[in-house]
């Protein structure tokens, strides 16, 4: 097996772009964040305990991140459809997109090739924070996928594009 080298990319950087599924099979790009701040929430897997107790606590803030010009997008390598019954049991409001063929985890460097024994490649638990000219403002990559981001960390990055 040839291994891949993927490297994360670092602020000030381009974020990588990237079209893919919403959880109503509709396509996002991440140029339609332009002109906003976009907080990129990658996560392993939808209905996971660690990854609803996650996203939730994003929801439970969602209204700081729009008063700073800020949407949140969680992305997954899960199915629309597994993400649109996520979203709706989870009550989420932000949009969850589907990278199902693995392609944007792939180009921001956060995929995790042994979870829990499945070796297809999983998002790895992280947030890239993208300004609003498109450049990578903030990064965070969990070390272990059970590790989540401090909120207030990743709002006072968004804080701070907002100034």
């Amino acid at each position: 097996m040839v291994e891949i080298k993927r490297r994360t990319p670092s602020v000030g950087e381009p974020a990588p772009s990237f079209s893919l599924k919403n959880s109503d099979l509709k396509e996002l790009s991440l140029g339609e964040f332009q002109g906003k701040t976009a907080v990129l929430l990658f996560f392993p897997a939808a209905f996971s305990g660690t990854c609803t107790m996650e996203l939730c606590t994003f929801r439970e803030h969602i209204a700081d991140m729009v008063e700073v010009n800020a949407q949140v997008v969680g992305i997954s390598v899960d199915l629309p459809y597994t993400l649109r019954e996520f979203r709706r049991t989870s009550q989420l409001s932000f949009q969850l997109l589907s990278d199902f063929d693995r392609t944007t985890i792939n180009q921001y460097g956060v995929v995790d090739e042994d979870f829990h024994g499945y070796h297809a490649g999983v998002a790895m638990r992280s947030v890239f924070v993208v300004d609003a000219g498109g450049t990578i403002a903030w990064t965070w990559v969990a070390e272990r996928q059970s590790d989540t981001p401090e909120f207030g960390d990743v709002y006072e990055a968004v804080e701070r594009l907002a100034q």
